[in-house]
């Protein structure tokens, strides 16, 4: 296991696995459900961490930008904790996948609305950006409902991992009312 690991002290556990090839996303799975969309995360632990979260609080997909790590890079799947074999993953040009999406898009912004204010609805894409950079402008542009975790302290910013969880878990928690 040591010789075939990247890891210094592996877990004594290995899989083989098929990475499945979509060709085509089919815009109808986003109807009636909740699904995150990642702008240019570049961290492999802050990835794996989001879609271990999104697997806690039931979210079935993710899409990421093309400017996202690789969901297959293995410190993504190590933070994954196995989620990644429940979430499905997929890879966009997101300003073009976004220009016709007929359901709300909510973007993670410093100057939105509260998160604890907000009627998330029954669907919606959630769109969480760079841990550096926050949504891409081209992006920005398409959000219709700009959100924000109103800041009480006196942080600069949030990690965009723990912020994916704030946002799952008001979602979730709105949607159990």
């Amino acid at each position: 296991m040591e010789k075939i690991s990247a890891l210094q002290a592996p877990q004594g556990i290995l899989a083989v696995v098929h990475i499945p090839v979509v060709t085509e996303f089919d815009k109808s799975t986003l109807k009636n459900s909740f699904t995150l969309v990642l702008d240019g995360i570049q961290d492999p632990g802050n990835l794996g961490t989001i879609i271990r979260t999104a697997d806690w609080f039931g979210f079935k997909q993710i899409i990421c930008s093309n400017h996202t790590v690789e969901v297959y890079n293995p410190k993504t799947v190590q933070a994954t904790m196995g989620s990644l074999a429940r979430v499905n993953i997929s890879y966009q040009e997101l300003p073009e996948f976004l220009k016709d999406i007929q359901i709300p898009i909510f973007g993670a912004m410093l100057n939105g609305n509260s998160l604890y204010e907000t009627q998330w609805g029954s669907e919606g894409l959630v769109i969480l950006g760079n841990e550096g950079q926050g949504v891409s402008e081209e992006v920005i542009k398409l959000i219709d409902r700009p959100v924000t975790i109103p800041r009480v302290g006196m942080a600069e910013s949030l990690n965009v991992a723990v912020s994916a969880a704030i946002f799952c878990a008001d979602i979730c928690r709105f949607m159990q009312k």
